[in-house]
């Protein structure tokens, strides 16, 4: 097959009659398995008091496993990041479609936590392999138009991490709750497999040299110009605080969201966890413009985080929609910006590379602050450490708007 001689980064064999679409086609394709993937690492979201009642694991079981996908994540994109650039874009989406179907069948068919974790791993590294290639391909696709390349990069993933718990919640009414959402997913991924291997791929953008594989597949940092470094920082560190917000909307809110609504309907729990990110989403479809997008979207991030935290303590499902809605608008208003500046300042030879990096510090915000957030709430219970995990963030917002703010008047006084 021609794909293993992708992954050994040897040439392919001439074959004839293999399948050589349109650019649109290609789009549709390289969006749409970075957009299932990141649907089946989400299915778990209204599911996990099911699985908590079948297995048996508190609020601290929850984190540990919704962590596991994230850290395999950052440690895939390190790893992994780059390789679609030596071995070509098509292997690497079919290599994290292989993966993610294993994940999706480990944790679909657990049936104990250490297996939530292992399959939730698996999981993670599939998302990491094609997060990179994904972007990468889009990027190739539309080499003339790297704002719309990006901005498709963003949609196919907020909407696929969007879609998952409202998916999820739905698929659970179908009998054996916990187990024919990943089923029905791991179709969906064997499907997705028969177009990625009739493919006509393109070669890889930066082969190896015979000989030389294993030294270009080793991890490394990315290379940034001088100028590149205080965008890249920017992005990432928007990134880490606004995921932080999506990993608490992933684990730990649909119990949240239950106690303010008065209610345990698991599609409604999973709509409800899905608003803030199917917003972020639903931002990269609007034209949102002007100069002071950035910090405008971080300080609405910041202030609509504590007004989910004071839902709670008013117990106002109107206010936690309506402050949902706004976290979700800022964190992609803001978030599209500075991805945006760092594709454009990277040469394209390192794009997966380089966009790899900027969502490994992300990722990071979906783990860490949600790990200590699941401790937190078994010391002090929910709404106080929503509450605690909310000023924080906020904080973080307006010094990142304060910090966008003075690169836009530096720019302005810089402009000739």
């Amino acid at each position: 097959m021609a794909v293993l001689h992708e992954l050994a980064m040897r040439p392919s064999p001439v074959a004839r009659g293999r399948w050589n679409p349109s650019v649109t086609v290609r789009l549709v394709l390289a969006g749409t398995v970075i957009f299932i993937l990141l649907v089946g690492a989400n299915l778990a979201t209204p599911l996990y008091p099911l699985l908590q009642a079948r297995i048996g694991f508190d609020a601290v079981g929850v984190t540990v496993t919704f962590s596991a996908y994230v850290l395999a994540l950052v440690g895939g994109l390190v790893l992994f990041g780059h390789w679609s650039d030596h071995i070509g874009r098509r292997a690497a989406l079919v290599l994290a479609v292989v993966v993610g179907l294993a994940g999706g069948l480990v944790f679909g068919t657990a049936e104990s936590l250490l297996q939530l974790v292992v399959g939730r791993g698996m999981q993670g590294l599939a998302v990491a392999i094609g997060t990179g290639a994904s972007a990468a391909a889009l990027r190739d696709l539309m080499p003339s138009k790297p704002g719309w390349a990006s901005r498709f990069t963003l949609l196919s993933s907020s909407g696929g991490v969007a879609a998952g718990p409202v998916i999820g919640g739905l698929l659970s009414l179908l009998p054996r709750h916990t187990q024919t959402p990943f089923a029905i997913h791991s179709v969906i991924l064997l499907i997705l497999l028969v177009p990625l291997l009739l493919l006509d791929a393109r070669p890889a953008i930066n082969p190896a040299p015979a000989g030389q594989g294993r030294n270009y597949l080793r991890p490394r940092v990315p290379a940034l110009a001088r100028s590149a470094r205080g965008t890249f920082w920017l992005a990432a560190s928007t990134g880490f605080v606004s995921f932080a917000v999506f990993g608490f909307c992933l684990s730990l809110a649909p119990g949240y969201f239950a106690n303010i609504m008065h209610a345990d309907s698991r599609p409604l729990i999973g709509v409800l966890a899905a608003v803030t990110l199917a917003c972020s989403a639903l931002s990269q479809l609007l034209s949102l413009r002007g100069r002071w997008l950035v910090p405008a979207g971080l300080v609405l991030l910041g202030v609509s985080v504590l007004l989910i935290a004071a839902a709670g303590t008013v117990e106002s499902p109107a206010l936690l929609v309506l402050a949902s809605m706004g976290a979700g608008l800022g964190q992609g208003a803001a978030f599209r910006v500075v991805f945006n500046d760092v594709a454009a300042a990277v040469e394209p030879a390192r794009h997966a590379q380089v966009i790899s990096a900027v969502y490994i510090v992300t990722y990071l915000g979906s783990a860490l602050p949600v790990l200590g957030l699941g401790v937190a709430v078994q010391v002090w219970g929910l709404q106080a450490s929503v509450t605690g995990f909310a000023i924080p963030i906020a904080v973080a917002c307006a010094v990142l708007a304060a910090v966008a703010g003075q690169r836009i008047r530096g720019a302005a006084v810089d402009r000739p």
